[in-house]
């Protein structure tokens, strides 16, 4: 007898439909037991073989763990915001709000023909109002938080306000990672709105500010890390470039102590704990002044070998950063804006992965902290604006990237401990052994050494010990028209107010165009009544969140759904 699949298994799944075999009620004896899957990007007119290659798994549990006896919250939804979901309209010609609900509509019908054992009542799709009225409001608590670093949690920036009114920045303990000089409260109360707005920036949770990031010139966006594949967007391949733009930023550098601590609890590979560990790569080191020779700038630079100190013979900044245009020579001007050129038209990991040792003098110098000798300033790609300071104090003697450009450029390589070998031919890295060539700490040993030159640079305010991580902020802004609004606006003096969490949520107007401007604008610019509703000279802003802004949050809104 012929197994007629298509019946019997229409027959089953109409039956669990109708008998809500899969709906889960909150209120139950039976222990709870949640398996989430990745919800698909609906970017096509139906689902590719990847997405149940992935969902038969987690499926195949989640019955599993029904039969034993378990409350099975299994639900599914769909990541409809961002480029994906954009992309495809605009190769189809068309809206992505109607792209993206006919997508749904079809992967709906194919997923329970596969007969998942989904609680459909349960959906969230990112892209409806109601449900990115939660983003908003999320957003809404960032921007007006800030983190405490000496008790470990966040608090509302009233408070870091209030603070500043009694005691202006003295004993301050809100995170920041900017040097923000010392006020009192009388200079707080003095400020103008748009100068205490510019100080609260450098400690809010959400902040904006100017960075170099991942720009896309076709695609009209800019992008993260992940959304880059050989230095080309992984979306239509098109060429990446480095830009400054003003971009909102999530401060998740602030967690990372807590993040780090956290993978201990967590019940985790050790393999996939230490990718995290690296991802958040903390370093105890010491930061250091460089002062510029015929500037009154100064070059800072964090390294974790403030031992090596001794061994400076040239500073590579990258070629972002920016000091460059101000303290290039005449004569190496054409030359270096070449090479900038070149650095930008690389991603960050081929940069860091470039096994040609490339670079360009700026004519400037530096003076050691300690000896005063004039120290050559150089540009290169393996220098990274967004991670550390942007600069790096060069050690060929023990550092191989170092020794490879140091014989490039035919500059010195200075041996700094008795126990170095062979450093005629390659850098060694060694701690070991005592220091020679490097003034009052001859003779000492690492630990002796580090600590000494520490407090001679906290002595000289050129330097002191600090704590890094290589993980950075998180880029929040994207210059598209298929994401959420920021609940944001501006008055005409550039203040920035928030909108009312009553007013939520800010919607998607219509447009004419929500094709890439191609001037760094999001297509939202152009809808002139949506951008001044405030009125009174307002205007809203323009940029959108990313696509990871919705599906960040969604297991929480599925949890707690009914």
């Amino acid at each position: 007898m012929e197994y007629n699949f298509s019946q019997i298994e229409k027959t089953a799944q109409d039956k669990w439909k109708d008998k809500n075999v899969y709906k889960v009620n909150n209120d139950t004896s039976k222990p709870k037991y949640y398996v989430l899957d990745m919800f698909p990007y609906p970017s096509g007119a139906g689902l590719h073989v990847g997405h149940p290659l992935g969902y038969i798994f987690s499926d195949i549990y989640a019955r599993y763990k029904r039969m034993k006896g378990f409350n099975v919250l299994h639900p599914m939804g769909f990541d409809a915001f961002g480029l994906p979901a954009e992309q495809y309209a605009i190769q189809t010609g068309q809206h992505p709000e109607k792209t993206t609900k006919d997508n749904i509509e079809t992967y709906i019908k194919q997923l329970q023909k596969i007969g998942f054992c989904y609680d459909w009542s349960r959906q969230v799709t990112t892209c409806e109002p109601a449900y990115y009225k939660h983003t908003q409001w999320i957003f809404l608590k960032l921007y007006n938080s800030i983190y405490c670093y000496k008790n470990q949690c966040a608090y509302d920036i009233s408070v870091l306000i209030k603070h500043f009114e009694e005691h202006g920045n003295h004993n301050n303990t809100a995170y920041t990672t900017s040097d923000v000089p010392e006020f009192s409260a009388e200079d707080w109360k003095g400020y103008t709105a748009l100068e205490k707005q510019a100080i609260l920036m450098e400690y809010r949770l959400a902040y904006q500010k100017e960075s170099f990031v991942n720009w896309c010139p076709a695609l009209g966006t800019v992008l993260a890390n992940d959304e880059i594949v050989n230095g080309v967007s992984e979306r239509g391949g098109h060429p990446v470039e480095k830009k400054k733009m003003s971009q909102w930023f999530l401060r998740i550098t602030a967690y990372a102590e807590r993040l780090l601590q956290g993978l201990d609890t967590l019940d985790w590979s050790e393999s996939m704990k230490d990718m995290q560990r690296n991802w958040i790569g903390k370093s105890i080191g010491a930061m250091v002044s460089f002062p510029l020779k015929n500037h009154n700038e100064k070059v800072e630079v964090f390294t974790t070998r403030v031992d090596t100190i001794f061994g400076v013979s040239f500073l590579v900044i990258a070629p972002e950063h920016d000091l460059v245009n101000q303290i290039t020579t005449p004569e190496f001007i054409g030359a270096v804006e070449d090479y900038k050129k070149v650095c930008a038209s690389k991603s960050d990991i081929e940069r860091q992965a470039e096994k040609q040792v490339t670079g360009q003098f700026t004519g400037a110098y530096v003076l050691h902290p300690f000896t005063q000798t004039e120290v050559p300033v150089y540009i290169a790609d393996y220098v990274l604006a967004g991670y550390g300071t942007g600069a790096v104090m060069a050690v060929p003697s023990g550092d191989q990237r170092d020794y490879l450009f140091a014989k490039k450029f035919d500059l010195r390589i200075i041996p700094i401990l008795d126990a170095q070998q062979n450093i005629e031919h390659e850098a060694d890295a060694t701690k070991e052994g005592k220091y020679i060539n490097s003034d009052f700490i001859n003779g000492m040993n690492y630990k002796e050494a580090t600590a000494t030159l520490i407090q001679k640079l906290e002595e000289k305010k050129l330097g002191y010990g600090k704590v890094n991580f290589r993980m950075r902020d998180a880029g929040y802004s994207r210059q598209r028209y298929w994401g959420e609004p920021f609940p944001i606006y501006y008055d005409k003096d550039g203040i920035i107010h928030t909108v009312a969490e009553d007013k939520l949520p800010v919607t998607l107007p219509q447009v004419e165009s929500y094709k890439p401007t191609g001037t760094g604008e999001s297509p939202l610019a152009t809808a002139t009544e949506w951008v001044t509703q405030n009125g009174e000279g307002t205007r809203m802003e323009t940029d959108t969140m990313p696509g990871y802004a919705g599906s960040s949050w969604y297991f929480l809104a599925l949890h707690g759904s009914e």
